[in-house]
């Protein structure tokens, strides 16, 4: 078995450096001239083309083209589950070192390409330089990550030994699998369940996010580089009603994994279970779908920390993650003065061009701004409006970081997924009821608690119910290793993906015994 070195997380490059900026504004510029072109399909390692196409702008320039790909018809989707079906017949049986092997030169590929990538998420999503490079760096950890972990799985599972019989336990790939990824992490994610899809001995059809094609023509390129055979990956941008229908219904698919929203991912898990026509095994769906997190701000905190805590978490790439803090849970005795500490760090935010790295950018469409400012009204009716609450300027989908007090537990705002710069702050009488408000929805993905005291810390640890608790921290920015991601409830399946326990739900588990 190859020897590797220790998982070490990427680091994040500091732009605090000019030198930092410039390699990055010098990146941007580069990308830039090559706007607006056309990419077809990639099956099987062949370009095809379609009637249609898809076209990816740039949410904080409205109009302005990032790039053009030809869409996915119901005849394509099919013929890409064909072709990765047979590609897998092979596959399977080429050894893990070579496979991990692939994602190690991935890693390389994608740290030389750095500023690259970020650029292109940077005009693509709206990021701003440090969020887009968070993305690339937890990409990179994946794929570092992942590879040692195959060999890991490869290498002699333990068994109770038996007496006159030699047995052996072995993981095997469990076949065709489907990656749906989202926008709002289009690298990372997108790397991390195709990479260990792919480390496994899987095939895939990867179906990016329309509001994010770029990157998964980005991640193929690099696959392509690191020298990974035609079909292993299968690049199909499309439409989820006119082709991830098709691929998720599929009778040759083994495996779904997919981030979304709830909505979308309840819909995938329904038609997944549903035994096809020639279909001879019960699906697997790998779900991570969002959440409705918070931050518990004791009356025994340091108020300081926990109001960074709570702007970082709230107001990073403009709320839209679904690790983000939508909820600050705050104890009656410091309520008013978190409260106006807050609105004084708040009003400090910036919003404008990611390209100029302003902190805040725009959200990703004009469907998402919509749903956004209507999710506000709401709460101006339900609380009362503390800072923001209107459109940014720009010729973008830019929102002011907005601020809503004396939401109630029950309310709209404190129950249902904005997705974007909007936090609601409920006040608690103490902290067994803030306990009881923070586990008062139906997610449960990640949530922070603020507080000095160590039994009110346990207490926590016991009655949360949250995949990813933190404590006099962020509730956002997962560390691959360090902080396996998943929630429980409607927030997914719990796949802790960057886990020891993740490469599992791509494998099955072979028991092999012979009498000696």
């Amino acid at each position: 078995m190859m020897k590797v070195k220790p998982f070490r997380n990427e680091p994040i490059t500091d732009f605090s450096k000019k030198s930092n900026v410039q390699k990055q504004k010098r990146a941007l510029a580069d990308v830039k001239k090559q706007l607006g072109r056309t990419y077809e399909m990639v099956i099987g390692g062949k370009k095809l083309r379609s009637k249609d196409k898809i076209v990816s702008y740039n949410p904080a320039d409205k109009g302005a083209v990032v790039a053009k790909f030809f869409k996915g018809t119901k005849d394509i989707a099919n013929r890409a589950v064909e072709t990765a079906y047979k590609k897998f017949s092979e596959w399977k049986y080429v050894p893990a070192e070579k496979r991990a092997g692939y994602l190690f030169k991935a890693a390389a590929i994608a740290r030389r390409k750095r500023f690259e990538i970020n650029a292109w998420m940077i005009y693509e999503t709206g990021k701003n330089y440090t969020e887009a490079d968070a993305d690339t760096a937890e990409a990179i950890d994946f794929l570092e990550f992942y590879a040692r972990e195959m060999l890991r799985y490869a290498s002699k599972q333990p068994l109770t030994p038996v007496k006159g019989e030699k047995n052996e336990l072995v993981y095997i790939p469990l076949g065709v699998g489907v990656s749906i990824p989202p926008w709002n992490f289009p690298f990372a994610i997108l790397v991390g369940m195709t990479s260990a899809a792919v480390v496994t001995g899987n095939t895939v059809v990867l179906k990016p996010s329309s509001d994010s094609p770029m990157m998964g023509k980005v991640f193929y390129d690099i696959m392509k580089e690191a020298g990974l055979p035609d079909g292993v990956i299968n690049f199909l941008p499309g439409s989820g009603s006119e082709v991830g229908d098709i691929l998720v219904a599929h009778p040759k698919v083994r495996f779904i994994t997919f981030t979304g929203s709830m909505a979308v991912g309840t819909y995938i898990y329904e038609l997944a279970s549903r035994v096809q026509p020639g279909q001879i095994w019960l699906k697997r769906v790998i779900a991570e779908m969002g959440g409705k997190d918070c931050i518990i701000v004791d009356s025994e905190s340091n108020l300081k920390s926990a109001v960074q805590g709570v702007v970082t978490s709230a107001f990073g790439f403009q709320g839209q993650k679904c690790s983000a803090c939508s909820r600050a849970i705050v104890d009656k005795s410091v309520y008013r003065q978190f409260v106006e500490m807050l609105k004084e760090e708040v009003e400090k935010l910036q919003v404008g061009a990611p390209d100029q790295n302003v902190y805040m950018g725009p959200v990703i469409n004009e469907k998402a701004r919509k749903s956004i400012l209507n999710y506000i009204e709401i709460g101006k009716k339900e609380g009362k409006l503390l800072v923001g609450g209107k459109k940014a300027p720009g010729n973008g989908y830019f929102i002011q970081p907005t601020v809503i007090i004396d939401i109630k537990p029950n309310d709209r705002l404190a129950q249902e997924e904005v997705f974007g710069p909007v936090l609601a702050v409920i006040k608690s009488n103490n902290y067994e009821q803030s306990l009881k408000i923070a586990n008062n929805t139906i997610y449960g993905l990640t949530g922070s608690v603020y507080t000095k005291n160590k039994k009110k810390i346990a207490a926590a640890k016991k009655e949360l119910l949250i995949g990813n608790l933190y404590f006099n921290r962020k509730c956002t920015g997962a560390l691959v290793g360090g902080h396996p991601f998943g929630g429980f409830n409607m927030s997914g399946t719990d796949s802790k993906a960057g886990g020891r326990d993740y490469l599992l739900l791509f494998m099955q588990a072979k028991l092999m015994s012979e009498k000696v």
